[in-house]
């Protein structure tokens, strides 16, 4: 049995959400406030043991609760969790779930329930707010309804956990509501779920009571594992001497420090771990420890305090998570069918090598000790690590991206959550010079070029795809001259060369990612076997896969005729930047140029640099304007000319020679950025800036 998905309403940004789970693990990524967190707690309020709050309410909800009238139709307004249960008719929990639900659906092989927080008595709120804050001469109050569910305890008083069965019939979903006993009773033999929270805080600021991992030890001798006898002997024994109750947590932690050790830690410069007794014989054995750090070398203890944030914060994980299982495996009557368990950041203080190992150490974790028959828990984690991510499978990632939802309404805006599954992307097949790149293929490739080089993706707010190491040395300097707010966005750069960025296009706009493609018109002459050309050619074509792809068109003339609006494409999610031509005055004339790469534009557009003492492509640029294109152009393309030189060159150049400031000042070194970079860079901070505040 397994929780296939759920969906969440009216709970904070997430006014309505779907998500899937994996079998195994699934990974919840997404920017800082892109509702990750907000889905744990919405569980947790209503399947663990955390309160419900009036701003877990979504902001449209808090207006509808301040707008509700009981003479009107109007309701007020529920949060809302969704809950469905995969369960395979061959195994044994199949009996169990039959007998539990009989009266909730046809279909035995899903089961739902939703849980609603709604509230209890309209009527007595209603009559309990009014007393408090009754209406004045203008028919105002002095506090809201919502201020009135704030205050402390009211919440509580006025609002309630509903339960009921849920049953999917042909279109609709049909909820049939349960006696608070019966639904209850079947929601907890169905399920267990258990938090391992961020943030931990496993040290204290005097390090010399630093014992969270220490309590951790303590809780988990108590409940886990077998007890010392509480026999007369073994009490004069330890009141004698300590050492002999040390000899026994060392025996009974033995398989946890194992487990603990298959960890990678500690590793062969770290400490070993030993339990030491510390306190009197009646309080020891109740299972009261403290942690202490063992040289191996001098056999010198230190207190708990004395190490490492990111050896404790991975072996306090591993001791709750395997507490954990272990209570629900030790649960002897109405054990929960099955157990969710979610991880919340556990990146904290783990270096990057560490974070790549994480879900695999805490598997082996789960299955160190455990019965093999026995059903392992399914795992949720949340995380900004993009090493984590790595790790993980492109299907067990789940997506939460912030956005802006528009009330049906009245209109108005307000910060929501969509969250998307990887598990449901499926590529359209692309056809590319008469090849069919098959969805299987397409996907392979994302999954590997993700894999080895920009989980980041994840975590942007856009995206952009560059041609080579050129453009991605000199982009964010280009970012600083021309769209400076940029800088305040979080941005992936991908290079794809010409020939790949379509290969992107879906998945981007399945996750909803704006993404800004800067590619070369790279012109050939088609007459002469596609041999490269000067992009002025009459009947040139462009070679790049790219263009070809999104425009449906090769001719250079063509693509050079193309406006904002024409490159503008994908519903606003995608804009095509590349060479066009632009008109450049030279010894007082107008002439126009038309660069096949970045190279060749950047020289056009910023001519005036190259001279003596400045910038140069290994060459004397003749004055003769068609002499010059075929100069650069032949110089560019030369085996001879190397572009991440020339890139390094360009950054270097701003920057004054210390020994010589004053002369520097003096020269302007302001290059300009090409106008077809600098025309793509202002769209995309345009087009983020109508999304500020969105994740604020």
């Amino acid at each position: 049995m397994r929780l296939k998905s759920i969906s969440i309403r009216k709970f904070r940004r997430l006014n309505d959400v779907s998500i899937d789970f994996d079998n195994k693990e699934t990974v919840f990524v997404g920017s800082n406030n892109s509702g990750k967190t907000s889905a744990t707690a919405a569980v947790r309020s209503f399947l663990g043991n955390r309160e419900f709050k009036i701003h877990d309410f979504s902001i449209l909800s808090i207006s509808s609760i301040d707008s509700y009238d009981p003479e009107k139709e109007n309701r007020l307004p529920q949060i809302e969790l969704d809950l469905w249960f995969h369960i395979d008719p061959e195994s044994v929990a199949f009996g169990q779930v039959f007998a539990l639900t009989t009266s909730l659906a046809a279909d035995f092989s899903e089961i739902g329930m939703r849980c609603a927080f709604a509230v209890d008595d309209v009527a007595e709120l209603w009559r309990h707010y009014d007393t408090a804050f009754p209406k004045k001469e203008d028919s105002t109050r002095k506090r809201s309804l919502s201020f009135f569910l704030g205050i402390e305890g009211n919440l509580r008083k006025y609002f309630g956990i509903k339960l009921s069965s849920l049953q999917r019939l042909e279109q609709e979903l049909v909820a049939t509501p349960l006696a608070a006993q019966e639904g209850k009773k079947i929601l907890n033999a169905l399920l267990r779920v258990d938090f391992v929270d961020a943030q931990r805080n496993i040290d204290d600021e005097n390090a010399a009571r630093s014992n969270r991992l220490s309590d951790a030890f303590a809780t988990y001798y108590r409940r886990n594992l077998e007890q010392a006898d509480l026999a007369e002997e073994a009490i004069s024994v330890i009141e004698q001497n300590n050492e002999n109750l040390t000899k026994h947590y060392d025996e009974r932690f033995r398989p946890l420090m194992a487990m603990i050790g298959g960890l990678g830690l500690p590793s062969d410069n770290d400490r070993a771990i030993k339990v030491v007794s510390t306190l009197s014989s009646e309080v020891a054995l109740r299972g009261n420890t403290e942690l202490f750090y063992v040289d191996v070398n001098t056999n010198h203890e230190l207190p708990e305090a004395y190490n490492g944030l990111g050896f404790k914060n991975l072996v306090f994980m591993a001791i709750q998570v395997d507490h954990f299982y272990r209570q629900w495996l030790a649960t002897e009557e109405n054990r929960p069918l099955f157990q969710m368990i979610f991880i919340e950041e556990p990146e904290v203080h783990l270096h990057a090598q560490v974070q790549q190992t994480f879900i695999r150490q805490m598997w082996d974790v789960l299955t160190a000790d455990a019965p093999r028959e026995e059903t392992k828990p399914q795992l949720t984690i949340t995380t900004h690590s993009s090493h984590i991510l790595d790790t993980v499978d492109f299907s067990k990632i789940r997506y939460f991206r912030r956005c802006q939802i528009k009330d049906e309404q009245d209109e108005a805006t307000f910060q929501g959550t969509t969250v998307h599954s990887l598990q449901q992307f499926q590529p359209e097949p692309i056809e590319l010079g008469g090849e069919i790149i098959e969805p299987n293929q397409a996907l392979s490739f994302l999954k590997k070029y993700l894999r080895l080089t920009h989980c980041d993706l994840f975590f942007s707010d856009a995206a952009i795809l560059v041609e080579g190491s050129a453009e991605k040395l000199l982009l964010n300097r280009m970012i600083d001259i021309s769209a400076k707010e940029l800088n305040k966005k979080y941005l992936t750069i991908l290079e794809v060369g010409g020939a790949y960025g379509m290969r992107f296009s879906g998945l981007l706009e399945f996750l909803e990612i704006p993404y800004l493609i800067i590619t070369d018109i790279d012109s050939v002459d088609p007459v002469r076997n596609r041999a490269n050309c000067v992009a002025t050619l009459a009947g040139a074509v462009s070679s790049n896969a790219t263009l070809g792809y999104f425009f449906e068109e090769t001719g250079v003339a063509e693509l050079s005729a193309k406006s904002f609006d024409d490159c503008l494409q994908a519903e606003g999610m995608r804009f095509v930047a590349f060479q066009k031509p632009v008109v450049i005055n030279r010894q007082g004339n107008a002439h126009t140029f038309h660069g096949r790469t970045l190279e060749e534009a950047f020289v056009y557009e910023n001519i005036e640099h190259f001279h003596e003492d400045g910038l140069s492509i290994g060459i004397d640029l003749p004055d003769d304007p068609t002499e010059l294109q075929e100069a650069v152009w032949k110089r560019i393309k030369s085996d001879t000319f190397k572009k991440t030189e020339f890139a390094m060159d360009v950054l270097a150049y701003e920057l004054p020679e210390e020994e010589d400031k004053e002369a520097n000042a003096e020269r302007n070194r302001d290059w300009n950025v090409p106008n077809y970079i600098a025309e793509g860079l202002k769209w995309l901070e345009t087009r983020l800036s109508q999304n500020q505040g969105a994740g604020e």
